[in-house]
């Protein structure tokens, strides 16, 4: 029998059938032997183990069209990363990591920024000139008030599986909510903890909702931290994950330029010039860094 796994917990996959039955499913062994783990969004062939209490045994994966390995999903489409405008306030060095990681894995990436009706008079302004030229789409929400901006992200979502991902308290849970026209509570959403400025409602695992008819988003736990690391970039590469560099980086006096410590480097002076950013070559910097670190062990 076909069917996709909707939500991974614990060694047990629930897979939706196309008549929208959920079957709770072990993997046979022969995946771990292979060193294949299900991922959620996989397509999948099962054999119903016990029907009356809908119990299944995946037997076989189809081919995937991609995968990721943070988060470990597989076949979307596109990427959604949320943070807050304010209340937690967005921190960009975080979204910078993400953004690169997505690159890497070659999923188009749209950025949100929810809750813009809690922003400041040049919060936004100063947002959209960080990331104008970081290859994303930009979207600012305030999903509590389901506005011009949700309207423009629901279209943006259509026929397609995107998945989110974001730090907690930001309100990616109020958003599905929306998105679904909140005709039931997709995710029960909560306040933000004042102590920690986190949403009080946690997503442990990663989950694919069907908020409507065409849209399809896989919820993933929230993050604190991303490490880039050299699995995923050699320091000489890093610079790609940076769009803005690009204009700029042919005119650099070296040929093989780091833009960290070289004289006559034309993105440092374009970031002194103002048209780079100065917070993205900043977590440009720290990434590097942190690449450089790794190579020495």
């Amino acid at each position: 029998m076909y069917g996709k796994i909707v939500k991974a917990v614990s060694g047990f996959y629930y897979v939706r059938m196309e008549n929208y039955t959920l079957i709770e499913c072990k993997a046979k062994g022969s995946f771990k032997h292979n060193d294949v783990t299900p991922l959620v969004g996989d397509d999948v062939q099962f054999e119903v183990t016990d029907g009356p209490n809908r119990k299944g045994l995946i037997v076989d994966i189809y081919p995937r069209f991609n995968e990721l390995k943070r988060p470990p999903v597989a076949n979307v489409d596109q990427a959604m990363v949320v943070f807050a405008v304010r209340n937690p306030n967005p921190n960009l060095s975080i979204l910078d990591r993400f953004l690169c990681l997505m690159k890497k894995q070659g999923i188009e990436t749209i950025i949100v920024f929810n809750k813009k009706d809690l922003a400041g008079r040049t919060d936004i302004k100063d947002l959209k000139k960080i990331y104008k030229n970081a290859g994303c789409k930009l979207y600012f929400t305030a999903a509590t008030e389901n506005g011009k901006g949700m309207f423009f992200l629901n279209r943006q979502l259509q026929k397609k599986i995107t998945v989110m991902a974001g730090p907690s308290g930001v309100g990616k849970s109020t958003i599905l909510n929306v998105l679904s026209n909140n005709n039931e509570e997709i995710v029960q959403t909560g306040s933000i903890s004042e102590k920690l400025g986190r949403g009080k409602h946690t997503t442990r695992h990663n989950e694919i909702y069907w908020v409507q008819k065409k849209i399809q988003i896989i919820d993933t736990p929230g993050f604190t931290s991303l490490l880039v690391n050299s699995d995923d970039y050699t320091r000489e590469e890093l610079q790609d994950a940076f769009p803005e560099f690009a204009p700029f980086k042919e005119q650099c006096k070296f040929k093989n330029c780091s833009h960290i410590k070289e004289k006559d480097c034309a993105v440092k002076k374009a970031v002194d010039e103002d048209k780079i950013p100065v917070s993205r070559y900043n977590s440009y910097k720290s990434i590097y860094q942190e690449l450089k670190s790794q190579e020495k062990y």
